[in-house]
């Protein structure tokens, strides 16, 4: 009789534990299934942020396309090297303090130097069209040359404009 109330005991006390483990087990599986939703939860977060971001980008690049192609097709409008049909008579041209007369051609850089004094604004009083926006005008001894005005690329000589 003893040995079968120890058993019974015993068995009692297994049986309690195994309760309180089941109740402790499920508990503890359910929280690290709501931790794995949490989890999954700021993953997609973050997916459709980054997806947000990359389609932010590829509007803006296209954006940049476009608006190069625009100048592109405005800057083809001139050609690149012109013979002027007419000659102007203009002030003297005095060459900046250090450099020469020299030709420029079409794909070079003009130096910043030439931003300065020698912009041609009246375009219209020698024949010239409105230059595009962010181009400008610039007179290098007889020649004018359509640059760039934020890098100094040129993009059409127009040679002989003045005498």
């Amino acid at each position: 009789m003893k040995k079968f109330t120890t058993a019974a005991l015993a068995a009692l006390i297994a049986a309690g534990s195994m309760g309180v483990a089941s109740a402790a087990d499920a508990q503890s599986r359910y929280e690290r299934n709501d931790r794995q939703e949490q989890r999954d939860d700021r993953r997609d977060d973050r997916q459709d942020n980054r997806q947000d971001r990359h389609e932010y980008r590829q509007d803006n690049r296209e954006d940049r396309r476009e608006y190069r192609q625009d100048n592109r097709q405005q800057a083809r409008a001139y050609d690149r090297w012109q013979q002027a049909q007419r000659r102007y008579s203009a002030p003297r041209y005095a060459p900046p303090r250090g450099y020469q007369v020299r030709s420029w051609s079409y794909g070079q850089r003009l130096p910043s130097y030439y931003s300065r004094g020698y912009v041609v604004n009246d375009y219209n009083r020698y024949g010239l069209r409105a230059p595009p926006r962010g181009y400008q005008y610039v007179r290098s001894g007889n020649d004018v040359v359509l640059a760039a005005v934020a890098g100094g690329l040129i993009t059409a000589v127009i040679a002989g404009l003045f005498d």
